[in-house]
């Protein structure tokens, strides 16, 4: 998807409990969360229903580098969905999210001016509601370029504006994103 994007699902990801270790364990799950069919199982990963069976059996252990990464995708993707969900509500109803990012932000200001955009570190905290439109993007299937634009807005209220107390009419740029870490 994108580092915002990416961000947000890991976040989700990590309210819950581990994914199974093994490969077999794995496509166990995998063939269950399928409702018992080996054949959906081995499309979804595009390989032979013979080799889905034989990693139920656990007679292969170790898959192919890429073959591990589809199949580690796939179970997360399907990982404890519930718990991913109320710690989405959670996030956008009550707790918020916490942003480690580095980026570049400046405001919309002539070029030499102390307000030229830099790289800057920032850890802030997001309130709910901007956690919500991040959520309600994201699931509505917003670009990267979106998801970006809204985390700019909520940085430029909540850091730069001090949430409405200071710098009214300020335009804030967020581009050029390195990193953005975030957690509920």
């Amino acid at each position: 998807m994108g580092i915002i994007g990416d961000g947000l699902d890991a976040a989700t990801a990590r309210a819950t409990r581990p994914i199974p270790k093994s490969a077999g364990a794995q496509v166990r799950f995998l063939v269950k969360q399928l409702k018992g069919s080996t054949r959906d199982a081995a499309w979804v990963l595009g390989v032979s229903q013979r080799t889905i069976e034989r990693y139920v059996k656990d007679q292969i252990r170790r898959p192919r580098a890429e073959l591990a990464a589809r199949l580690e995708g796939e179970v997360r993707r399907r990982w404890q969905p519930r718990v991913q969900a109320r710690a989405r509500k959670r996030a956008a109803t009550t707790d918020g999210l916490v942003i480690q990012t580095r980026a570049r932000f400046g405001f919309d200001a002539p070029v030499g001016s102390s307000d030229d955009s830099r790289i800057r570190d920032i850890t802030q905290a997001i309130p709910p509601e901007w956690a919500e439109r991040l959520f309600t993007a994201q699931d509505q299937g917003a670009g990267e370029q979106q998801l970006q634009q809204i985390l700019g807005d909520a940085l430029g209220q909540v850091y730069f504006r001090d949430g409405g107390n200071r710098a009214h009419g300020l335009g804030v740029r967020f581009t050029d994103v390195d990193y953005a870490e975030i957690d509920i």
